[in-house]
Protein backbone atom coordinates (compact mmCIF):
# COMPACT_ATOMS: atom_id res chain seq x y z
CA UNK A 1 0.00 0.00 0.00
CA UNK A 2 1.15 3.49 -0.43
CA UNK A 3 -0.03 6.83 -0.01
CA UNK A 4 -2.19 8.36 -2.32
CA UNK A 5 -3.92 11.64 -0.55
CA UNK A 6 -1.76 14.24 -1.31
CA UNK A 7 -2.25 13.22 -5.04
CA UNK A 8 -3.96 15.28 -7.83
CA UNK A 9 -6.82 14.38 -9.63
CA UNK A 10 -5.12 13.41 -12.99
CA UNK A 11 -2.28 12.13 -10.82
CA UNK A 12 -4.87 9.21 -9.31
CA UNK A 13 -6.41 8.88 -12.15
CA UNK A 14 -3.52 7.68 -14.19
CA UNK A 15 -2.57 4.93 -11.59
CA UNK A 16 -6.27 4.01 -11.81
CA UNK A 17 -6.24 3.76 -15.30
CA UNK A 18 -2.68 2.44 -16.33
CA UNK A 19 -2.33 -0.05 -13.19
CA UNK A 20 -5.86 -0.60 -12.02
CA UNK A 21 -4.87 1.05 -8.53
CA UNK A 22 -6.94 0.26 -6.04
CA UNK A 23 -5.97 3.01 -3.49
CA UNK A 24 -6.58 5.41 -6.08
CA UNK A 25 -9.61 5.06 -6.20
CA UNK A 26 -10.37 4.52 -2.87
CA UNK A 27 -8.70 8.09 -2.48
CA UNK A 28 -11.12 9.49 -5.24
CA UNK A 29 -14.04 8.36 -3.73
CA UNK A 30 -13.28 10.06 -0.43
CA UNK A 31 -12.52 12.59 -2.10
CA UNK A 32 -15.12 13.21 -4.10
CA UNK A 33 -18.09 10.72 -2.43
CA UNK A 34 -19.72 13.64 -0.48
CA UNK A 35 -19.93 15.80 -2.84
CA UNK A 36 -21.37 13.69 -5.62
CA UNK A 37 -24.17 12.24 -2.98
CA UNK A 38 -24.83 16.15 -1.55
CA UNK A 39 -25.55 16.80 -5.67
CA UNK A 40 -27.86 13.82 -6.16
CA UNK A 41 -29.61 14.68 -2.50
CA UNK A 42 -30.64 18.38 -3.50
CA UNK A 43 -31.74 16.70 -7.01
CA UNK A 44 -33.91 14.50 -5.97
CA UNK A 45 -34.99 15.18 -2.56
CA UNK A 46 -34.30 10.72 -1.85
CA UNK A 47 -32.03 9.23 0.56
CA UNK A 48 -31.87 6.54 -1.20
CA UNK A 49 -31.79 7.41 -4.44
CA UNK A 50 -28.29 9.73 -3.31
CA UNK A 51 -26.49 6.33 -2.52
CA UNK A 52 -27.93 4.52 -5.52
CA UNK A 53 -26.18 7.87 -7.62
CA UNK A 54 -23.41 8.03 -5.59
CA UNK A 55 -22.42 4.31 -6.02
CA UNK A 56 -23.02 4.08 -10.17
CA UNK A 57 -20.69 6.98 -10.47
CA UNK A 58 -17.95 5.23 -8.89
CA UNK A 59 -18.68 2.28 -10.91
CA UNK A 60 -18.67 3.64 -13.90
CA UNK A 61 -15.31 4.99 -13.00
CA UNK A 62 -14.01 1.95 -11.68
CA UNK A 63 -15.41 0.04 -14.85
CA UNK A 64 -13.57 2.39 -18.09
CA UNK A 65 -11.78 5.49 -16.03
CA UNK A 66 -10.28 6.23 -19.79
CA UNK A 67 -13.40 7.89 -20.95
CA UNK A 68 -12.60 10.81 -18.88
CA UNK A 69 -11.06 13.65 -21.45
CA UNK A 70 -9.59 16.99 -19.52
CA UNK A 71 -9.62 18.76 -22.81
CA UNK A 72 -13.45 19.23 -21.68
CA UNK A 73 -13.43 20.46 -18.81
CA UNK A 74 -12.36 18.92 -14.52
CA UNK A 75 -12.23 15.77 -13.18
CA UNK A 76 -15.12 16.90 -10.67
CA UNK A 77 -17.45 18.03 -13.43
CA UNK A 78 -16.91 14.62 -15.35
CA UNK A 79 -18.10 12.69 -11.78
CA UNK A 80 -20.73 15.44 -11.94
CA UNK A 81 -21.72 14.96 -15.23
CA UNK A 82 -22.23 11.01 -14.55
CA UNK A 83 -24.37 11.76 -11.91
CA UNK A 84 -26.88 14.41 -13.49
CA UNK A 85 -27.17 11.53 -15.94
CA UNK A 86 -27.97 9.05 -13.29
CA UNK A 87 -30.12 11.75 -11.87
CA UNK A 88 -31.96 12.83 -14.65
CA UNK A 89 -32.14 8.93 -15.53
CA UNK A 90 -34.21 8.11 -12.24
CA UNK A 91 -36.06 11.23 -12.36
CA UNK A 92 -37.72 10.36 -16.07
CA UNK A 93 -38.68 7.21 -14.70
CA UNK A 94 -41.49 9.26 -12.72
CA UNK A 95 -40.70 7.71 -9.39
CA UNK A 96 -42.46 9.87 -6.46
CA UNK A 97 -39.67 11.24 -4.58
CA UNK A 98 -40.19 11.72 -1.13
CA UNK A 99 -38.94 15.36 0.10
CA UNK A 100 -35.86 15.30 2.72
CA UNK A 101 -36.98 17.35 5.63
CA UNK A 102 -35.08 16.30 8.38
CA UNK A 103 -31.48 18.10 9.35
CA UNK A 104 -28.68 15.62 7.58
CA UNK A 105 -24.71 16.82 7.86
CA UNK A 106 -24.84 17.90 3.81
CA UNK A 107 -26.80 21.08 4.27
CA UNK A 108 -23.19 22.99 4.23
CA UNK A 109 -24.26 24.67 1.27
CA UNK A 110 -27.58 26.31 2.32
CA UNK A 111 -26.23 26.88 5.53
CA UNK A 112 -23.73 29.12 4.13
CA UNK A 113 -26.62 31.06 2.45
CA UNK A 114 -29.18 31.27 5.06
CA UNK A 115 -26.26 32.05 7.91
CA UNK A 116 -26.72 35.24 9.94
CA UNK A 117 -23.26 35.91 11.50
CA UNK A 118 -23.19 37.34 15.01
CA UNK A 119 -26.55 36.54 15.20
CA UNK A 120 -27.74 33.89 17.22
CA UNK A 121 -31.50 34.84 17.44
CA UNK A 122 -32.02 34.76 13.67
CA UNK A 123 -30.30 31.09 13.68
CA UNK A 124 -32.39 29.31 15.87
CA UNK A 125 -34.94 29.87 12.76
CA UNK A 126 -32.62 28.62 10.28
CA UNK A 127 -33.93 24.86 10.10
CA UNK A 128 -37.36 26.31 9.51
CA UNK A 129 -35.80 28.54 6.76
CA UNK A 130 -33.52 25.38 5.18
CA UNK A 131 -36.23 23.51 5.01
CA UNK A 132 -38.34 25.89 2.92
CA UNK A 133 -35.88 26.76 0.48
CA UNK A 134 -34.73 23.12 0.48
CA UNK A 135 -38.24 22.20 -0.97
CA UNK A 136 -37.93 25.22 -3.11
CA UNK A 137 -35.26 23.87 -5.14
CA UNK A 138 -36.59 20.50 -5.51
CA UNK A 139 -39.73 21.83 -6.97
CA UNK A 140 -37.69 23.85 -9.78
CA UNK A 141 -37.31 22.79 -12.88
CA UNK A 142 -34.64 19.82 -13.46
CA UNK A 143 -32.23 22.21 -15.88
CA UNK A 144 -32.88 25.14 -13.01
CA UNK A 145 -32.69 22.91 -10.19
CA UNK A 146 -29.06 21.66 -11.14
CA UNK A 147 -27.54 24.77 -11.81
CA UNK A 148 -28.39 26.21 -8.68
CA UNK A 149 -27.04 22.83 -6.79
CA UNK A 150 -23.94 23.06 -8.56
CA UNK A 151 -23.27 26.91 -9.03
CA UNK A 152 -24.88 27.96 -5.36
CA UNK A 153 -24.67 24.95 -3.24
CA UNK A 154 -21.02 23.25 -4.60
CA UNK A 155 -20.05 26.22 -5.39
CA UNK A 156 -18.67 25.12 -8.87
CA UNK A 157 -17.71 27.65 -11.33
CA UNK A 158 -19.52 28.42 -14.50
CA UNK A 159 -17.09 26.84 -16.92
CA UNK A 160 -17.21 23.30 -14.80
CA UNK A 161 -20.92 23.16 -14.77
CA UNK A 162 -20.95 24.16 -17.95
CA UNK A 163 -19.11 20.94 -18.55
CA UNK A 164 -20.66 18.44 -16.07
CA UNK A 165 -23.94 19.82 -18.30
CA UNK A 166 -22.82 19.87 -21.83
CA UNK A 167 -24.00 23.17 -22.57
CA UNK A 168 -22.47 26.59 -22.61
CA UNK A 169 -21.37 29.08 -20.30
CA UNK A 170 -24.19 31.53 -20.72
CA UNK A 171 -26.26 28.77 -20.76
CA UNK A 172 -25.78 28.61 -17.06
CA UNK A 173 -25.69 32.08 -16.58
CA UNK A 174 -29.39 32.76 -18.14
CA UNK A 175 -30.53 29.32 -16.41
CA UNK A 176 -29.06 30.64 -12.74
CA UNK A 177 -30.39 33.97 -13.16
CA UNK A 178 -34.07 32.83 -14.18
CA UNK A 179 -34.08 30.13 -11.41
CA UNK A 180 -32.75 32.72 -8.83
CA UNK A 181 -35.93 34.80 -9.92
CA UNK A 182 -38.10 31.86 -9.34
CA UNK A 183 -36.82 31.21 -6.23
CA UNK A 184 -37.17 34.66 -4.89
CA UNK A 185 -40.83 35.07 -6.27
CA UNK A 186 -41.69 31.56 -3.99
CA UNK A 187 -40.01 32.31 -0.87
CA UNK A 188 -41.65 35.78 -0.66
CA UNK A 189 -45.13 34.42 -1.60
CA UNK A 190 -44.81 32.08 0.85
CA UNK A 191 -43.82 34.80 3.39
CA UNK A 192 -40.55 33.07 4.07
CA UNK A 193 -37.32 34.72 5.84
CA UNK A 194 -34.97 33.21 2.87
CA UNK A 195 -36.16 35.33 0.18
CA UNK A 196 -34.82 38.20 1.66
CA UNK A 197 -31.09 36.30 2.12
CA UNK A 198 -31.14 35.19 -1.05
CA UNK A 199 -31.14 38.08 -2.52
CA UNK A 200 -28.67 39.67 -0.52
CA UNK A 201 -25.94 36.59 -0.93
CA UNK A 202 -23.68 37.55 -3.49
CA UNK A 203 -22.37 34.25 -4.51
CA UNK A 204 -25.90 33.60 -5.64
CA UNK A 205 -27.33 36.62 -7.15
CA UNK A 206 -23.95 38.31 -8.59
Amino acid sequence: MHDTSSLADLDLLRLLTQESDSEALITLYRRYQGPIYRFSLQMSGSESVAEDVTQEVFLALMRDSSKFDPDRGSFAAYLFGIARNQVRRILGRGSVLSLVTEDTEDDSGLNSILIVPDDPLANLTKMEDLNALRQSILALPVHYREVVVLCDLEEMSYADAAAALTCAVGTIRSRLHRAHAILIQKLREEGNRPASRLRSNSRCFA
